[in-house]
């Protein structure tokens, strides 16, 4: 991640009244970029010095340092991404004319250039980030024992109670109703910000990251969608079917919407831990790593080692030592610290390190490799000038790491001693991608609606008064999900997910799960694997390894399908190679089905 900016770069502005001052030239545009990439650098080691101490202790004067920090970042970024649009025309080299274009992108939240206004803006996105950081349920009487959102998704994970997952459901989405009139604040100046810049509105600004206009990237994202939709409604129909014998078809009716409280995650969006209520055949074993990891003396340290290690396998060099001195493992006892799992070079410079509360958990395992994709990532491009310094887009750089996680097949995790064996039988294979699909394919529908209520309400089509309701239409239009208990515009649900509390785009994550099995299915043609795309590890192979670090050190160098083609020889984003991963489950999923009403 890039971190907020903490100081302004003295740029020079036209006397008020003067003759036309000459066309800019490619120099003076080679120069601009240049001082810009220059003073960026110095900038964002002090904001993320800023940024990783609120997160990791949360106060009041952690927030205000922040807040500043923010302020002036925005500052920076108006100011010059307005100058940058002086430069558009000029017939300057292929990457000064990326860097210009990725100027202009480079803040989620624009500031206006009015300073009351500008440090309003940043007082509410970090006042936002902490009411959700700082975020408790207290019970039902409003009184102790109160509970952090990790230990709430503890409830939500295990319990099979539905009034008492309903009850921690509502609980922590009650954190999120004081955001409701900050937010839309803040999405009122952020708005100002964007079309001071030249843009029509936030929205506009936020799809113009993939190198295509910005109509063409909602279409393309729908078109991804609708590859997949078809297995995501044949997993839906089978899952809501066990979880209406299980909890009764009056609560989950067979023909609607799934209760968003019942599918083991506060935000119904993945649901790996409902399997123990949907998986095929109940007297099967073999898939409880989290028990054998618990049994083996498991910690976080020992987790983050062995995802290392995957990466260090296809010849990327080790995570530095002050990685393992710095990175925040373990939630503390002492203080309040936001434990959303994020990777950061505090320093610009490899000061790689995760921030995480770790639990030993396979979902947590898995979330690791997706870190240290962030990490290595973060490192490879460290030789580009600052600008470049992210992924061809958001996309990349969260598929990389859960990519390297699809090698974790059942036998390499029997190789570490985490299940008995690999399953080689069908029972056993459709056991495993069930499970699978209960994270990657459940996700889908979600990753993609969120940003879909943000477009709608930065463009104004959806306004304060129907946040709620507009939040709920997508919720069972894509994901065919409901809210456990009835809802109202006095509520604010969008806002008990982190990323919208924090601003953070999330159209990546539906990317990444769709890119993740693109660059899977190559990195197994690379290795040589000749079988079932699921059946693929590529650990240890140090052609895939190389073939990584080509595309990962591209940065943000070069428009995107020139980095796909780098690693796949493809240049478009393709749904198929997940469709072709989950096509034994798919098939089940269809014979499991026969006879039942699909759909909601």
């Amino acid at each position: 991640m890039i971190a907020p900016f903490v100081a302004a770069l003295a740029l020079s502005a036209a006397p008020a009244v003067a003759p036309a001052p000459p066309a800019p030239t490619a120099e003076e545009a080679r120069a601009f970029v240049g001082r810009v990439n220059e003073e960026l650098r110095q900038l964002a080691v002090r904001s993320s010095t800023a940024d990783w101490i609120r997160q990791t202790y949360i106060t009041d004067d952690t927030d205000r340092a922040a807040a500043w920090a923010s302020e002036a970042q925005m500052a920076f970024l108006s100011r010059a991404a307005r100058q940058s649009v002086t430069f558009a025309g000029v017939a300057a080299d292929a990457p000064t004319r990326r860097m210009l274009q990725l100027l202009r992108l480079s803040a989620a939240l624009p500031a206006p250039s009015d300073p009351a206004r500008r440090a309003e803006l940043a007082e509410l996105d970090v006042k936002l980030g902490s009411i959700y950081g700082k975020g408790k349920w207290c019970g039902g009487s409003g009184e102790g024992p109160c509970r952090s959102l990790q230990e709430i998704s503890e409830i939500m994970a295990k319990s099979r109670d539905e009034a008492r997952l309903r009850e921690a459901w509502a609980g922590w989405h009650a954190v999120a109703v004081p955001m409701r009139p900050l937010y839309s604040r803040l999405v009122a100046l952020a708005g100002e910000g964007a079309r001071e810049i030249g843009f029509p509105g936030l929205g506009e600004l936020w799809r113009s990251g993939y190198d295509m206009p910005p109509d063409a990237f909602a279409a393309e994202t729908e078109r991804l969608w609708q590859e997949v939709k078809p297995l995501y409604q044949a997993l839906h129909c089978y899952v809501r079917e066990r979880l209406a014998a299980h909890y009764g078809a009056e609560r989950v009716p067979r023909d609607g919407p799934i209760p968003a409280h019942l599918l083991g995650d506060m935000w119904a969006q993945e649901w790996s831990n409902v399997y123990p209520l949907v998986q095929p055949h109940p007297g099967r074993t073999g898939l409880d790593v989290e028990a054998a990891m618990s049994a083996q003396g498991w910690d976080p340290v020992r987790m983050v080692r062995t995802a290392e290690a995957f990466f260090t396998s296809l010849g990327l060099a080790p995570l530095p030592q002050t990685f393992w001195e710095r990175s925040l493992l373990v939630k503390p006892r002492d203080r309040e610290v936001e434990c959303h799992a994020s990777a950061w070079d505090v320093q610009a410079d490899g000061d790689l390190r995760i921030k995480m509360c770790i639990r030993v958990k396979e979902e947590d395992l898995v979330t690791i490799h997706h870190e240290l994709g962030h990490s290595f990532y973060q490192r490879a491009y460290l030789g580009q000038p600052f600008l470049f310094q992210s992924s061809a887009n958001d996309g990349f750089h969260e598929a990389l790491g859960d990519a390297v996680a699809l090698s974790v097949t059942p036998a390499y995790l029997a190789r570490l001693g985490l299940v008995p064996a690999a399953p080689e039988d069908e029972e056993g294979l459709v056991a495993v991608q069930l499970k699978e699909a209960l994270e990657k394919v459940a996700f889908l529908p979600f990753g993609l609606l969120v940003d879909r209520w943000r477009w709608e309400v930065f463009s104004g089509k959806v306004g304060p008064d129907r946040y709620n309701a507009a939040w709920w239409e997508l919720r069972r239009r894509y994901q065919g999900v409901s809210p456990p208990l009835p809802r109202t515009e006095a509520d604010f649900d969008p806002g008990a997910k982190y990323h919208v509390a924090a601003s953070v785009p999330y159209t990546r994550y539906f990317l990444a799960r769709i890119l993740q099995f693109q660059f899977h299915r190559a990195m197994c043609r690379i290795a040589g694997h000749r079988g079932p795309p699921h059946a693929c590890s590529v650990y240890g192979s140090r052609e895939v390894g190389r073939r990584l670090e080509a595309m990962m050190a591209l940065g943000a160098s070069r428009p995107w399908p020139d980095a796909l083609e780098a690693l796949t020889g493809e240049r478009a984003m393709d749904a198929s190679a997940l469709v072709e991963y989950f096509g034994p489950l798919r098939r089940w999923l269809d014979r499991e089905n026969r006879g039942r009403r699909c759909g909601w």
